[in-house]
């Protein structure tokens, strides 16, 4: 009896911690897309400096796993292809591997190691000091004045630090490729586009916008629920990016379920 009382509590803790995501997903695309329209502009300059820490700051230790991710692609798929006398499909292997799964995901798991464990500092040490409060009673949500930016940000960076880290891995193949498996740069580049399809790339660019999403409300849901004292601030940073990963991987299925269903009608 114990025990399902706990599944069931845990059942309904998990779904209000959705519910609440939710909430203030909505309440950030209502910032975004109407409130504009009823004369709260957005704060553009805000949006881009958060860009800019959450895209191009990412963009050299994002660059560097992923290029590492497309050789271990490349020499974990030869070793299976040589045995068959099929290396020439190493190129097709890693592009198709980057673009569908690995560039978005890894891609999400980098920035929520690097931003989404920020935003949740950054809003919780807020909450600790008072300055939420501070601008709510100067009138200000903190909504529009934090959280808005930081999904902006994200919905725009992700899809393009997707495509770099696909660009990066179809690179890290072909240093095999071109080392061992006698392929020319070029002929092993064009390999790589003659295997994909464009649905290979929409598909992995409709699942970093969702990460994006879901890595931006869950830090600022962590950082606006910390309790009083700096180790709840440490406790919220760390929840955010457990929080942050399994929910990215559960997103991530549920996409890549939905489009292999689609894909066979």
């Amino acid at each position: 009896m114990e025990l399902t009382t706990q599944i069931g509590g845990s059942v309904t803790e998990g779904l209000a911690y959705l519910g609440a995501l939710s909430k203030l997903g909505g309440r950030a695309a209502y910032f975004t897309f109407v409130a504009p329209f009823r004369g709260k502009p957005l704060r553009i300059q805000r949006a881009i400096s958060q860009a800019m820490q959450t895209g191009v700051g990412a963009l050299p230790i994002l660059s560097l796993i992923t290029f590492f991710i497309g050789l271990i692609l490349a020499l974990q798929s030869a070793y299976e292809l040589r045995k068959f006398g099929a290396l020439n499909y190493v190129a097709s292997a890693v592009a198709i591997s980057m673009t569908r799964e690995l560039g978005p995901l890894i891609t999400a798991i980098v920035v929520i190691g690097r931003s989404g464990s920020a935003f949740a500092a950054e809003i919780g040490t807020m909450k600790v000091t008072e300055e939420i409060d501070a601008l709510e009673t100067m009138a200000i949500d903190p909504i529009h004045f934090l959280v808005t930016p930081k999904f902006i940000a994200m919905i725009v960076m992700l899809p393009c630090l997707t495509i770099w880290a696909n660009s990066m891995g179809i690179l890290g193949g072909a240093l095999f490729g071109v080392t061992q498996a006698d392929f020319t740069l070029v002929r092993y580049i064009q390999s790589s586009l003659d295997a994909l399809f464009l649905r290979d790339i929409t598909t992995g660019l409709i699942k970093s916008v969702m990460f994006g999403i879901t890595i931006t409300a869950v830090g600022c849901h962590e950082g606006l629920s910390t309790g009083a004292g700096a180790e709840q601030v440490g406790r919220s940073t760390t929840r955010a990016v457990v929080v942050s990963i399994f929910l990215v991987i559960l997103v991530d299925l549920i996409f890549t379920a939905l489009f292999f269903f689609m894909s066979e009608r």
